[in-house]
């Protein structure tokens, strides 16, 4: 759970972030890039653990909520707590899709779709290179 006042919002230069991050990360946390599928370093891990925003370490979504959809980046059914991302439209590349960015720094992580499993039918497709993961324990 993100609380304002333990996680107030993360504000860096451009310049900083592209010193902190590394150029590949920055393309996707900052630059809104997407990587290849089925090269992101955390697409099969299945531990119990937390993933986090890998530009300011927010909590995004727990192990629970992420399965297999064969899509080739990871995917989550749920937010762990929806107040940490924010959603916004998107029209690049000649579709609307909904964009999924972290409500504490404002990163781009992935797309959230319509066509996930559950009750929601949600599926939060989420680039490796935008996220940490902290295993339980």
């Amino acid at each position: 759970m993100m609380d304002e006042r333990e996680h107030p919002s993360v504000v860096k230069s451009e310049q900083e972030w592209l010193a902190e991050l590394g150029p590949e990360r920055y393309a996707i946390l900052r630059k809104a890039g997407t990587e290849r599928p089925h090269t992101g370093s955390l697409l099969h891990v299945g531990d119990d653990g937390t993933y986090l925003c890998g530009a300011c370490r927010a909590p995004l979504f727990t192990a629970d909520a992420k399965f297999e959809s064969h899509c080739g980046w990871p995917s989550f059914t749920h937010p762990d707590e929806q107040r940490n991302v924010r959603l916004v439209e998107d029209r690049s590349h000649g579709m609307v899709r909904t964009e999924v960015r972290c409500s504490r720094c404002d990163s781009h992580l992935g797309h959230v779709f319509d066509d996930g499993p559950g009750p929601l039918g949600s599926r939060y497709c989420i680039n490796s290179l935008s996220l940490d993961f902290a295993p339980k324990g």
